[in-house]
């Protein structure tokens, strides 16, 4: 079997070179880079097996390999479509990792080390049948055996990919009388730092690798469970789930007083009797201050619409995938697939934004007259606005030659879904939106606005992860790490801020409409 990983520190090459895997959009996008390496294991065979032996480390190669270890960086892996999964012990706590560090670096700093050798662990599960058969699940898991194949024949699956990195100083005058894939003598991992391999110029790396097959109990469905509680992952979803009890509780108690109040003033008011009324409507206070205002066209209706129609794109995308999420269609053994997901969720639900912009255009202007231009815009919104920071970010990851930068043939393959699926439809979408029936106000307007004050709390998100990078986030290296947080920060933000100020709007339309279509005030 063959694991890819994604080379970018002089390591051992494969045999037949370096090959690219098929990437998916979600892939693409992440900028992920599969590549294959020369690890190769054969299916129930514990072997210790020599790689190569590199040439003297140079001046650039030392610096590179240097940079990267104190950077943190981390080599990920994968075999059959597992990640690779390491334990570490932190305060006497087990903790799980996926990927392991390109080298190591003491709390003195004293010295830098590589990891060049690895002891890889494999869980398989065993099926009892009639005959002997090994098998493979393939890299995206399509050769799953049913219920009636395990009767017929035996077979293995894997189902769990683990790891212990190690540095090892290797005298090469040794090791380079081997061959790629010899077998050699098992080794431990060393505890002291004299019996590390150093990362200096003029030495020779060598490096090894070591497999063992384990049989488990884990059964194939079961094989992702141990990356889905991952302690980051329990933080994370804890964290998440405090926040919106907290955010439910205190909207909870001022939804509860404001109807109390307003069921008190309606029910006071449909006490009195029509002079009464009429003598209460002259003394306007509170809630029936904004009577006139309420309903009244802002200043940039058009930019309104717009935003209100994006909003609900994106609303119903994530709507859409979280419950397609809950149900298991978007499983993390598919790389990339959330992220297709919702950008072809997005694309589609173009048709709501489209609807939603051209009808609210409608009920504030009276008329259809300039819908198309409505739509264009509903379609171009935050799409324009999420094309400007990622190609602002792409450029930056460009200069830096990084292996992340979204490739130009990926442009012409956005631009052709954005301007032949995402625009036709919200064109559809605002056509449709001109022959809905027009919301008609309750009230009428006053020719002299009165002030009404708004928030968004995209700001306060934004100001956060500015907070978060700052004091928090010390793991960053360098200003293009902080520039790219930055940008996806604040498209994220922008995204927020039109999901809620939509969510905002039409509740507050929905009940205004409702609190005045209630009581008559002329």
């Amino acid at each position: 079997m063959e694991i890819r990983y994604m080379p970018s520190l002089p390591y051992c090459q494969p045999l037949g070179g370096i090959k690219k895997s098929a990437e998916n959009l979600g892939e693409l996008l992440r900028g992920d880079q599969i590549d294959n390496s020369p690890y190769l294991f054969h299916m129930n065979v514990n072997e210790s097996i020599y790689l190569c032996t590199t040439t003297a480390l140079n001046e650039h190669e030392v610096k590179l390999l240097k940079q990267r270890t104190r950077d943190l960086y981390q080599v990920n892996m994968i075999l059959d479509n597992l990640p690779v999964m390491r334990f570490a012990n932190q305060n006497g706590v087990k903790i799980q990792w996926t990927g392991f560090p390109v080298g190591y670096t003491p709390p003195d700093g004293s010295a830098d080390y590589i990891i060049n050798h690895l002891k890889f662990t494999i869980l398989v599960h065993e099926y009892e049948g009639s005959g002997v058969e090994i098998i493979g699940t393939g890299e995206e898991g399509m050769g799953v055996i049913s219920e009636s194949d395990k009767k017929k024949a035996s077979g293995y699956e894997i189902v769990g990919f683990q790891v212990v990195p190690c540095s090892v100083k290797r005298d090469p005058e040794v090791m380079t009388k081997l061959h790629m894939y010899d077998n050699f003598s098992s080794t431990s991992c060393p505890s002291e730092l004299e019996k590390y391999q150093p990362i200096r110029e003029q030495e020779r790396i060598s490096f090894t690798y070591e497999v063992e097959f384990v049989k488990s109990d884990i059964r194939w469905p079961s094989r992702w469970d141990a990356y889905l509680r991952m302690e980051g992952a329990r933080v994370h979803w804890f964290s998440i789930l405090n926040s919106l009890m907290v955010i439910f509780f205190l909207a909870g108690i001022v939804f509860v007083i404001f109807l109390r109040t307003v069921r008190r003033d309606l029910t006071r008011y449909e006490e009195l009797d029509k002079e009464a009324q009429a003598q209460m409507n002259e003394e306007l206070s509170g809630w029936k201050l904004v009577v006139g205002d309420v309903f009244r066209e802002p200043d940039s209706s058009k930019l309104l619409c717009v935003m209100v129609g994006d909003g609900v794109q994106i609303l119903g995308m994530a709507a859409v995938t979280i419950v397609f999420a809950a149900l298991g269609f978007m499983s993390p053994a598919s790389r990339g697939m959330l992220l297709t997901g919702m950008i072809i969720l997005y694309l589609f639900l173009g048709i709501a934004a489209g609807y939603v912009s051209v009808r609210l255009w409608r009920t504030m202007k009276g008329t259809t007259e300039g819908w198309r231009s409505v739509s264009w815009s509903a379609a171009c919104f935050f799409p324009g606005i999420a094309f400007i920071i990622l190609t602002g970010l792409n450029f930056l990851l460009w200069g830096s030659k990084s292996t992340g930068a979204i490739p130009i043939s990926l442009y012409f393959e956005l631009f052709f879904l954005w301007f032949c699926i995402s625009v036709p439809l919200t064109l559809i979408g605002g056509f449709m939106g001109t022959k809905a029936p027009q919301i008609d106000y309750p009230v009428r307007t006053n020719q002299i606005p009165r002030e009404i004050p708004a928030r968004s709390v995209a700001l306060y998100v934004f100001l956060y992860s500015i907070n978060y990078l700052v004091f928090d986030l010390q793991s960053l290296s360098g200003p293009i790490s902080a520039m790219l947080y930055l940008g996806y920060s604040l498209l994220m933000a922008i995204a927020i801020m039109l999901a809620t100020g939509t969510i905002g709007f039409l509740m507050s339309f929905y009940f205004v409409h409702y609190l005045f279509s209630s009581v008559k005030i002329d």
